[in-house]
């Protein structure tokens, strides 16, 4: 029979304090997104007002109705799945192969290359030279603009560079080769399908990464129509700052009380708009929660 290990006085109260800290946290994590969810069912002036602070208030769906009933929403959620489907293959196709490369031993020059990768983390042309050479390219206001400056990302290769490196046994390759296949048939046939936790990892990083992406938008795009989800939900957060300054200036009467319903209706399809934008991540998240984790650990204790 195993004896229980019994608890010293300064581990219990180390135990008591942890639990503390992690029920502080919990309420800090929780309550944004209980009140965002309750401010988009609730009726906005309860919510403009601070009455409505946690649980929802004169419960209303007219916010997702006016999302739902918008096609400019309709439109910029196409663009997003788009753009993220697109962008993350892509990225996918560039990341995975280079860093399954530098993480061959063989690859005669991967420190050197694995140098100049590196000094692209810490130094950049800039937003000005970017724009030229998009501009230069033909990319402005093309899908381009938004997924090739981004195609990979260092740390996502010297993270999947790792994972190749203390998964795949080198003995694997060695009997590949002697069976006669290539380099390329080895990475398809043999390498891919063992790697699915990192190929999901990367995934979910570039895929949240596209997801949230508006500034990209917002500097190469000049059509409404190819505008992303987070830059309709920019457009209905600026409209509403400027209907909220334009009611509190010096306007009486029935105009004032116009902008004030404008700038609640605003309020409210704003946090319709963040419940819907989130969800489809929200959802994604927990399957691939266990890999999310695993390559975490992987960046963090190999080098």
């Amino acid at each position: 029979m195993v004896k229980s290990i019994k608890e010293s006085p300064s581990d219990r109260v180390f135990l008591a304090l942890n639990y503390v800290y992690l029920i502080i946290a919990l309420v800090i994590v929780l309550y944004p997104l209980i009140y965002i969810v309750s401010a988009s069912i609730s009726t906005p002036k309860f919510v403009s007002s601070g009455e409505m602070w946690l649980f929802p208030k004169g419960l209303t769906l007219d916010g997702y109705k006016l999302v739902f009933n918008n096609p400019k929403i309709w439109n910029g959620y196409g663009n997003t799945l788009l753009y993220t489907s697109v962008g993350t293959l892509l990225n996918l196709a560039v990341t995975l192969p280079a860093a399954y490369a530098l993480s061959r031993s063989d690859f005669a020059g991967r420190n050197m290359f694995m140098g100049i990768f590196l000094v692209t983390m810490f130094f950049n042309g800039g937003m000005i030279p970017l724009y030229l050479t998009i501009k230069n390219l033909n990319l402005i206001n093309s899908m381009g603009a938004l997924i090739l400056p981004v195609a990979a990302s260092v740390w996502n290769i010297i993270v999947s560079r790792t994972f190749f490196q203390s998964t795949i046994p080198k003995e694997l390759q060695e009997a590949a080769h002697v069976d006669g296949a290539t380099n390329f048939r080895l990475f398809i046939k043999i390498v891919l399908p063992l790697s699915a936790p990192i190929i999901a990892v990367m995934a979910l990083f570039y895929g949240v990464g596209h997801w949230n992406s508006y500034f990209p938008a917002l500097i190469y795009l000049n059509d409404e129509m190819k505008y992303p989800l987070q830059m309709v939900l920019r457009q209905i957060l600026v409209l509403q700052e400027m209907s909220a300054e334009t009611t509190g200036a010096a306007i009486s009467g029935d105009i004032a009380q116009a902008m004030n319903n404008k700038a609640e209706i605003a309020a409210l399809v704003k946090y319709a708009v963040i419940i819907v934008s989130t969800l489809p991540v929200v959802i994604l998240y927990p399957f691939l929660q266990r890999y999310f984790v695993q390559g975490v650990m992987i960046g963090s204790v190999k080098g």
